[in-house]
């Protein structure tokens, strides 16, 4: 049996990019088995899917708590967004918690949630609303996500950029 981050690059001549990015993150994450020097040590020089493992590594991120958060990381740089932070935790100008934000531009106050199908449930959704009223009366603009903008992340592409658009024009209006 092969330890993590052997397992990991052995997976790299296996898997697509985005798939190896997301064990990475996977092994690398809160409850995960690795570290990145774990995995950057297991890749063997020479080897055939060296460079992919390589290549991949440097998108890995430690504190991702989802393939999902990983698949929309990737998407939201993949397009020419800069790279969000992942899961932030998020107060108000008192101190009070507000939440985790799965993706997160903290500066500019901009988020990205992952509301997968755990969310249909009622109470999780009356939390989510709350949790959400609490962003926008402290000035964060949530784009929330589902798993249909994973295949097909136009719409959601598009109202990431206009939340930028947005806090570009409050920067130079002085708010």
């Amino acid at each position: 049996m092969s330890a993590p981050g052997r397992a990991w690059f052995e997976c790299a001549s296996l898997l697509t990019h985005e798939e190896l990015v997301v064990v990475g993150d996977a092994l690398v994450g809160p409850d995960g088995p690795a570290t990145a020097d774990d995995l950057r040590r297991a890749i063997v020089a020479g080897a055939r899917s060296a460079h992919a493992a390589r290549i991949a590594l440097d998108r890995v991120r430690s504190g991702v708590e989802s393939p999902m958060e990983t698949r929309f990381r990737l998407t939201v740089v993949d397009a020419g967004f800069p790279e969000p932070e992942v899961n932030v935790d998020v107060s108000d100008d008192s101190g009070t918690f507000l939440g985790r934000v799965d993706l997160a531009w903290p500066r500019l106050r901009i988020g990205l949630e992952y509301d997968g199908d755990h969310h249909r449930d009622r109470p999780t959704f009356q939390h989510d609303r709350r949790r959400s009223n609490g962003f926008s009366v402290n000035g964060w603009i949530l784009i929330h996500a589902t798993a249909a903008d994973a295949s097909r992340p136009a719409v959601l592409l598009e109202r990431l950029r206009q939340a930028f658009v947005q806090r570009r024009l409050e920067d130079r209006s002085g708010r």
